[in-house]
């Protein structure tokens, strides 16, 4: 009896756990085929990368020792998938090889969403998505150049760090009226933008750009009204868009991004979806939605390698979850934050500087979001968090720790502790079982 063949394109963190997964049940009882257009490696250290705290190698992920001893028993790297039959389960490459497939996994991830502006293409404009990007950064940038940064949201927050770090003039431009407009109400915006001014990052905000031209070897950026803006480089972060062009016409339902069940499956029998291009269940709203971050993932992935296995396994449901350090301040935001109808709490301080908004879905007792700002050096910011996003992830109700948090949006511990949430939370684990290290998962 041929063995079970898993073909998964993609090779970040849902590929990579989905393949650790299958080898942790199977142990190396199937076939796995890997397709990915570059070779496997972190998006999430690549700030450190460029900030100059990690080589270029600490980036790569799955080299191939690990694929051999994962059992990946065939890798095309540097390919691209270009068509799905999901009749005859068969996907195409961009090599015009075909691999048929019993089980498909689609973690193709996401890339830059690019406005359309005149010379947003051109010459010493790039985003920063990618390893390459990444590394022309790195052999571009010098001390007291002038960097602009088009985007100033959770993207950019990401690498604003490793930008100072490396000595630039930067200025952002946000097209929304402030930063963080996603992720962050109006007076959270305020304080990052006052913070990220004293530490000499310019911030303009309600910029809109109009187009980008090569001027004596810089870059000259046109706003609205005639304002213009001359730079060394332009980085693009102005978000992302799952990659799922290559599956036009394959028939498999879509919305911004793959619909799948509780077990990551889409439309199409054998075939699942996980990571960024996944429109999976939002655990607050009870809706799908694109969770485009690493935890999202990696859990993600978990839950549709099992399933590959023949083990049922179901997502209980990922929340929004964003956490950036702006040169100190911890900035957070989680769950539901753009309802309407919902009840918030709000305090601010100064010393230590520190910001909390508290959501409560139709005024009930149940925490649906958060926004929290603090300085990271600040243990009661980071512990906070923790808490705060716990106490969201779980839905447990407050009941009367509701009315303490109302009088004081600070004692978070007291709530987090007395109501439950730490016994709920505990047993939790993405499979149901505890997980192996990773690097003791072999086909043996």
């Amino acid at each position: 009896m041929a063995r079970r063949r898993h073909v998964i394109v993609g090779g970040g963190t849902a590929a990579i756990n989905a393949i650790t997964t299958i080898r942790e049940i199977d142990g190396g009882d199937s076939e796995i085929l890997l397709v990915a257009d570059e070779k496997p490696y972190s998006r999430m250290v690549l700030p450190y990368y460029l900030a100059g705290k990690i080589g270029r190698s600490h980036a790569m992920t799955l080299g191939g020792p690990r694929l051999a001893a994962l059992g990946v028993t065939t890798t095309h790297l540097g390919r691209r998938a270009v068509s799905l039959d999901a009749t005859a389960k068969r996907v195409a490459l961009d090599d015009g090889s075909q691999l048929d497939y019993d089980d498909l996994l689609v973690a193709t991830g996401s890339s830059p969403a690019l406005p359309e502006i005149p010379g947003i293409d051109g010459p010493g404009v790039r985003p920063f998505w990618t390893l390459p990007q990444a590394d022309a950064l790195v052999g571009e940038l010098r001390p007291g150049c002038e960097v602009a940064m088009v985007g100033a949201g959770f993207i950019a927050f990401t690498i604003l760090n490793a930008l100072v770090r490396r000595g630039v003039r930067l200025t952002l431009l946000e097209i929304a009226p402030t930063v963080l407009p996603h992720m962050v109400d109006a007076a959270g915006a305020r304080i990052a933008t006052d913070w990220l001014e004293r530490h000499g990052v310019g911030v303009r905000t309600g910029a809109r750009l109009e187009r980008i031209e090569q001027v004596a070897g810089r870059r000259r950026l046109w706003l609205a009204g005639g304002e213009r803006l001359d730079a060394d480089a332009v980085i693009v972060a102005t978000g992302v868009r799952p990659n799922t062009e290559w599956l036009r016409g394959s028939g498999i339902e879509m919305g911004q991004g793959i619909l799948v069940d509780a077990g990551l499956r889409s439309s199409a029998p054998g075939v699942y979806a996980a990571g960024d291009v996944a429109e999976a269940l939002d655990r607050v709203s009870g809706a799908r939605a694109v969770h485009a971050i690493e935890p999202v993932a990696m859990e993600h992935g978990r839950i549709a390698g099992a399933n590959m296995a023949g083990q049922d396994r179901v997502h209980a449901g990922s929340i929004a979850v964003n956490i950036v350090d702006a040169l100190d301040l911890e900035i957070a935001s989680f769950g539901a934050l753009q309802d309407a109808g919902a009840e918030s709490i709000a305090a601010e301080k100064e010393a230590p500087l520190g910001y909390r908004r508290l959501f409560f879905a139709g005024g009930g007792e149940r925490l649906t979001g958060a926004i929290i700002l603090g300085m990271s050096r600040d243990l009661w910011a980071t512990n906070d968090v923790g808490m705060l996003k716990g106490l969201v992830h779980s839905g447990a109700p407050l009941g009367a720790w509701k009315a303490l948090l109302r009088r004081d949006p600070w004692d978070v511990k007291r709530a987090f502790v007395a109501n439950g949430t730490i016994a709920r939370l505990l047993p939790e684990t993405v499979l149901g079982r505890p997980s192996l290290p990773a690097a003791s998962v072999t086909a043996s």
